[in-house]
């Protein structure tokens, strides 16, 4: 696609707003000499994206939160490339896509059937950046409804990319999501990042009372081990820290990394993990 793309009707603290937010992270990001991610897809979706950038960047502080976005993405993508580097033919569902543009960043084989699900408002900002081609298609769906499963084929191994969203799902929905999912493939694996029991307890503080983010964490785990006991088909088998300071390639930022995880409250606030089912 070319062009300028306006997104001036993208209100300010949406869900489609935090989605902007967070490709325009990866955008910067891919912009260091020694970049994390290095998301070029990102960089050139903002390139084209008409919006007040300087507002969102003063409003999502790149200059440190950068890290929180690629250290995190770029985990999930090794994972995602080590399984499709197994798995040829695999269908890949990307819950909660948002403008995420992963299917366009990694290295995924010919044969590859990827789907991005996330509600319809923003898969119809998504199809303004990215087009659909052989083997990449969008559903525009909450992930908690049933039918939208039906359109994907069940006789693959699944790679599910769950980024950013089982938090704001509630139990009974992750429950019954993990179920609708392991009961539709065959074998394949689950790559969700997954908050701690602190994140619905700070979402639903007096603090954030009248924040737009109020009450928005639903639920949250202490070391994941929840998916298994509800659904027997999944199988634990790998768990991380992403927010790595090493890994960091700017000295200032690198510093306060390095203080902050120093803090098993703050690193273990959000983790990896990786299930097979």
């Amino acid at each position: 696609m070319n062009g300028k793309v306006d997104f001036s009707g993208v209100r300010w603290g949406s869900v489609e707003w935090t989605n902007l937010c967070t490709l325009y992270l990866r955008a910067y990001e891919s912009r260091l000499a020694t970049p994390i991610l290095d998301d070029h897809a990102a960089a050139e979706a903002v390139g084209r994206i008409d919006y007040d950038f300087a507002r969102l960047d003063r409003a999502v502080k790149p200059w440190a939160n950068q890290f929180l976005v690629a250290l995190r993405a770029k985990q999930l993508d090794t994972w995602a490339e080590e399984f499709l580097g197994r798995h040829a033919d695999a269908v890949v569902l990307h819950l909660g896509c948002g403008l995420d543009s992963r299917a366009f960043r990694i290295e995924v084989p010919s044969g590859v059937h990827w789907v991005d699900v996330d509600v319809p408002e923003v898969i119809a900002l998504r199809r303004k950046l990215y087009t659909d081609r052989p083997g990449y298609t969008t559903i525009g769906s909450s992930v908690t409804d049933p039918g939208w499963l039906d359109q994907i084929p069940a006789d693959r191994p699944a790679l599910i990319v769950a980024e950013g969203l089982l938090m704001y799902l509630t139990e009974p929905q992750i429950r019954e999501l993990l179920r609708r999912l392991t009961d539709r493939f065959g074998t394949g694996e689950l790559l969700a990042d997954l908050l701690s029991p602190w994140g619905p307890r700070f979402s639903n503080s007096p603090l954030l009372a009248r924040a737009a983010t109020s009450g928005i964490t639903k639920w949250g785990t202490r070391d994941g081990h929840e998916l298994p006991a509800w659904n027997p088909r999944l199988r634990l088998v790998d768990t991380r820290m992403f927010l790595d300071p090493a890994k960091i390639p700017l000295k200032p930022q690198r510093l306060v990394y390095r203080l902050l995880t120093a803090v098993p409250f703050i690193a273990n606030y959000d983790r990896l993990y990786r299930f097979q089912f």
